[in-house]
């Protein structure tokens, strides 16, 4: 297992919001977590990046992350791809490439990432120049998923990256997130509002509400049983 979280609580302010969730990720598999909007799936991802506090365990690659700095999680390869795409309006889209690989010092190694990511998101090398905020929201998230992809991550975790997308945009990218996992080996732990789309991805799935997982299976089990479609996914 790439990714290990056992009796994961988390709070804000006074609220608890996760109450003791247990998941894990495979190395080079893709876990997705489903839920409605408020069942803890954004702080799931949140702790395990180190930007809420928490308790209980969470172990990255063999070793505990619970209670390090975001900056030293993110050396140790989980790269955060934030709802909303988090990227930097006012900088250009290579700049905000380049600030994707600020932690590391190989410089011809983010010379090559860079045509790398260009190679995946060929619209992103005509508009290297552009500021990031006269970018298309598609592209902005193309940028936001590219920014995470210089750290060159063993885990990508995505936070909806469907969210506000034509539906060819996010055909492509989940295509794209398919070719990083089987043809590089990254790991992917994603949440997303379109149910049928993450279990297509997804080897594995959690169910969360409320702040606690109701449910867990291979991801074609629950795309598969209409009585959980009906009850939980929506569709």
């Amino acid at each position: 297992m790439i990714l290990k979280v056992v009796n994961l609580r988390a709070r804000y302010a006074l609220q608890d919001v996760l109450h003791g969730i247990n998941f894990e990720v495979a190395e080079h598999g893709i876990t997705t977590l489903l839920g409605a909007n408020g069942a803890g799936k954004t702080t799931t991802l949140r702790a395990i990046c180190g930007l809420v506090r928490t308790e209980g365990d969470i172990v990255f690659d063999g070793e505990p992350i619970q209670r390090r700095p975001t900056e030293q999680i993110a050396r140790a390869g989980i790269a955060h791809v934030p709802d909303g795409r988090g990227t930097f309006l006012e900088f250009s889209v290579d700049e905000n490439l380049r600030l994707g690989a600020y932690l590391r010092r190989d410089k011809d190694g983010i010379a090559n990432d860079l045509e790398r990511v260009f190679h995946y998101f060929p619209r992103l090398k005509e508009r290297r120049t552009q500021q990031a905020g006269s970018l298309s929201g598609g592209e902005q998230q193309m940028l936001a998923v590219s920014r995470a992809m210089m750290l060159r991550p063993k885990l990508l975790v995505l936070d909806e990256p469907s969210f506000g997308l034509a539906p060819l945009v996010v055909r492509d990218l989940f295509d794209i997130f398919r070719t990083l996992n089987k043809q590089e080996g990254i790991s992917i732990l994603i949440v997303e509002q379109n149910a049928r789309m993450a279990l297509d991805l997804a080897d594995q799935a959690y169910l969360l509400e409320t702040g606690l997982c109701v449910m867990s299976g291979p991801a074609a089990s629950l795309r598969d049983d209409e009585q959980i479609r009906r009850s939980y996914l929506g569709y």
